[in-house]
């Protein structure tokens, strides 16, 4: 066994068949990304499953192509779509949250947990319940119920492998060594398109502005995060959980070029950094091949090309969601559970127009605090707690943008 963090791996077996994966949310962005790294090893893998929410157009023409199995959407109103899409393929067609979670549970050598939102709790943690090896792509699964997944995993004898490209560089660049040898893990992060605006620029930006991302292509929600620096709030929250860090030994860096995704400073001061061009088809590519690895078509890194890289340190009164999300992490499960739940409202309403780009972080903290003063909640103890809690956390932040509104 090799030992990264808290996680366990197996070592590497040699294999003739193709691995079987099931992706849980094929049409998002990484989704797609990993569809395509599959495509590019024709061979190496054969699709299970494939799952979408609502688009069944989207979700027919990933599977007739992947050559999945069984086709899933979430949206049982999708289904008669889905289903008239898919004639004559012999893909199964399925419909509704039940059948999203059975997919997920089918045999399969790694099931990718791409599921943006919460809604992708109860599938993914299905999935470690059955005792898949998953790939996690979504933050909310361990932000919001990080002590339970990781739990649920050491019980079944699963892996979770980090998809995030910050995450998956700070597990290659750890190689197996245990947190009690690292002084501190370093999670990089771009600043956003904001990372020059002044504060008082910043109030008037508007969605269009926010959305235009220096270097990465990815969702709308995880790029307004990027913005707001929340990305790597719940992403200090994520390291915690997935490599058994403590919160001191936990920080983060602004690095404009996007080229080194984290790193890892040793107890003897050597510093292990996890580099490459902005592409989450990397990432995803190491994950599906664990422990092995294989050729990627794509750019190279070309360091003299590139010239020189640089680092700053976040300005955390333009950006508070950092400082926000390392208390939620200090106070406890259920304030990281309610910091992601409200901070999904502030996005929407942002985007929506509803509220300003100052006020996301603000509306976030007004949620946690609301909650607080209610009563403190008690610590989740299975997914469904999770879930209600996460519920609750919607519930209160909605009402507050609706009072925003009125005001």
């Amino acid at each position: 066994m090799v030992t990264v963090g808290a996680a366990a791996f197996p070592a590497a077996r040699p294999e003739a068949a193709p691995r079987r994966v099931t992706i849980l949310g094929a049409t998002g962005s990484i989704g797609t990304n990993t569809l395509s790294v599959i495509a590019e090893r024709a061979g190496s893998f054969a699709v299970e499953a494939v799952t979408a929410n609502t688009n069944a157009e989207r979700l027919a023409r990933a599977a007739r192509t992947a050559g999945a199995r069984l086709a899933v959407v979430a949206d049982p109103a999708a289904y008669g779509d889905l289903k008239a899409a898919l004639a004559g393929t012999g893909i199964a067609a399925a419909a509704g949250d039940d059948a999203v979670r059975e997919a997920a549970e089918r045999p399969a050598d790694l099931v990718v947990g791409a599921i943006v939102g919460a809604a992708g709790l109860l599938p993914t943690y299905a999935a470690i319940r059955a005792g898949r090896q998953v790939a996690i792509a979504n933050k909310e699964c361990l932000v919001s119920a990080g002590r339970i997944f990781m739990r649920a995993a050491a019980e079944r004898g699963v892996t979770i492998r980090p998809m995030d490209s910050e995450h998956n560089a700070i597990y290659q660049a750890l190689g197996g060594r245990p947190i009690d040898e690292v002084e501190q893990i370093i999670i990089t992060a771009s600043g956003g398109p904001f990372r020059t605006w002044s504060r008082e620029r910043m109030a008037a930006a508007t969605p269009a502005d926010a959305l235009k991302h220096p270097n990465w292509s990815m969702g709308r929600k995880i790029t307004i995060d990027s913005a707001t620096l929340m990305n790597k709030g719940l992403e200090v929250i994520e390291a915690h959980h997935l490599f058994g860090a403590p919160t001191e030994k936990l920080d983060a860096l602004v690095h404009p070029q996007s080229v080194v995704h984290g790193m890892v400073v040793f107890n003897d001061g050597a510093v292990m950094a996890g580099m490459g061009l902005p592409d989450m088809r990397v990432p995803i590519a190491h994950c599906l091949c664990w422990p092995e690895t294989g050729p990627l078509a794509g750019r190279r890194l070309d360091l003299a090309e590139l010239g020189s890289l640089t680092f700053e340190r976040p300005d955390r009164a333009r950006f508070p969601a950092l400082n926000l999300a390392r208390q939620a992490l200090d106070t406890g499960d259920w304030a990281t559970n309610i910091l992601n739940a409200a901070n999904e409202v502030a996005v929407a309403a942002f985007l929506g127009g509803r509220i300003g780009f100052l006020e996301i972080a603000g509306l976030v903290e007004q949620t946690i605090d609301r909650v607080s003063a209610q009563s403190v909640p008690a610590v989740p103890d299975s997914v469904e707690a999770a879930i209600a809690l996460d519920r609750e956390g919607r519930e209160i932040a909605s009402e507050l943008v609706r009072m925003h509104r009125t005001r």
